[in-house]
């Protein structure tokens, strides 16, 4: 379990250090660089825009990838989700700016922007149930935090690479080419990851599924007729945490450094060791949710979202540095309470058979809501002067959302069992056709 653990973090943090790079790069140049003609808001907002369309990806990215995950196997998945985004990250790094092609670079920009999301809308499926469905019951949620310490892992790894190039160069020499290095780097660890994935094992679940022939002939078709409402509300309850994460990690940095005044290597400083402390905070919370449950976690995350938004907003405003970290710590701390829970919650709450689409495909859905809108909807509401209401606002909504939609879900944590035998599954219910030692607990 800790080969195989740490294996899918390493994957994991490769193909979201391909996915932030970009987002760093949205915030810090690729408005000026692809955009000129625009003014700094528009070109701001055009920067979202094409990094909105990694997010758009990723729900058709789970399709395809959650597709051949149910039907072939877990294992090929890594693979081929990894290969996709790291060449396309490599790419977005060689493009000519406008200056050079004109308007054919932010189309090039956004058409590889969305081979990343594709890319990274099977990776997750993948890594997380390939942990999930080799962990022993009771210790789901914990194996299960190592791909989602990746997130935090490739965030800095991004964040890292940029800071470096940011305090070691010129401004002019970062514009003409060291926004470039970061978006190079991901092919050396791309190769590194397929290599860690090579001895990966199939799962025993999928194992089961093809000695018996219960794969799935059409994933998606089964998952949108028999498991809609756990697909939508799974979807509404994660939108809340990419859309804290991104807010902070995307939408802080232009933030900071364009409005509140902050020095771009210190906002990058500030927002990398908020997510540093939210990265090891995460085996602690998915230890707490084997022992409590996966839902409590959950709503407690949405519940602490709601109440920090507007105070998040009023220390972001003062520009104080000692206040905007603050701010990120706490707010990221709400979102890892539900992010440190996922990797186990998701595939909990589908049957093997077509576990890699449902789970992928509510995790991806909410990406758009949360993800893709949130930078573009935040940079809109922006006043100039003043804290940001509008933007503390958004987030309330989408937190009282996602707090709602936990609060329609099941509880799925397996159950101690008797000494003598387990209980069955209920066939099309959640969880049915685990492994022995996975009853649920019920709602």
């Amino acid at each position: 379990m800790l080969r195989l653990a740490f294996a899918t973090l390493a994957g994991t943090a490769i193909e979201f250090y391909d996915f932030f790079v970009y987002g760093t790069a949205a915030a810090l140049v690729l408005g000026p660089l692809f955009f000129p003609s625009f003014s700094p808001l528009a070109g701001s907002l055009a920067a979202f825009a094409t990094f909105g369309a990694g997010f758009i990806a990723r729900p058709l990215g789970s399709l395809l990838f959650g597709h051949i995950g149910d039907r072939i196997g877990r294992r090929p998945v890594l693979f081929i989700s990894l290969l996709t985004t790291g060449v396309a990250t490599v790419l977005v790094g060689c493009l000519p700016t406008y200056d050079s092609i004109g308007a054919t670079a932010p189309v090039l920009l956004v058409a590889l922007r969305f081979v990343q999301g594709i890319g990274l809308g099977g990776e997750w499926g993948g890594a997380v149930l390939l942990t999930a469905e080799h962990a022993p019951a009771d210790r789901r949620a914990l194996w299960g935090a190592f791909p989602q310490m990746g997130p935090p892992l490739g965030f800095l790894l991004a964040n890292g690479l940029t800071l470096t190039l940011s305090t070691t160069l010129t401004d002019a020499q970062f514009l003409a080419w060291g926004w470039r290095v970061p978006f190079w780097a991901a092919g050396i660890l791309a190769a590194g990851g397929l290599l860690l994935r090579a001895s990966l094992a199939e799962t025993p679940d999928f194992h089961e599924l093809s000695r018996t022939g219960g794969q799935a002939d059409a994933p998606a078709v089964e998952v949108v007729r028999r498991h809609w409402r756990t697909l939508l509300l799974t979807a509404g309850a994660l939108s809340c945490g990419y859309a804290v994460f991104y807010t902070v990690t995307t939408w802080g940095l232009a933030y900071g450094t364009e409005e509140a005044g902050i020095s771009r290597t210190v906002m990058l400083a500030l927002v990398m060791g908020a997510v540093a402390v939210m990265g090891t905070v995460t085996p602690f919370v998915a230890v707490l949710a084997d022992r409590v449950g996966r839902r409590p976690m959950c709503l407690l995350g949405s519940v602490l979202s709601v109440l920090w938004m507007f105070p998040f907003a009023a220390l972001v405003g003062t520009g104080e540095t000692a206040l905007v970290f603050l701010a990120f710590v706490v707010a990221l701390l709400a979102f890892v309470s539900v992010f440190a829970v996922t990797a186990a919650y998701l595939p909990e709450l589908y049957e093997p058979r077509v576990r890699c689409t449902g789970a992928a495909v509510g995790y991806n859905l909410a990406g758009v809501l949360g993800g893709a809108l949130t930078p573009l909807v935040t940079t809109a509401l922006t006043e100039d002067g003043g804290p940001p209401w509008g933007v503390a606002a958004w987030l309330t909504g989408i937190a009282l959302l996602s707090l709602c939609c936990f609060a329609a879900l099941p509880e799925t944590r397996p159950a101690a069992l008797p000494a003598a035998g387990t209980v069955p599954a209920v066939p099309g219910q959640p969880g049915a056709g685990d492994r022995p030692g996975d009853r649920r607990t019920p709602a």
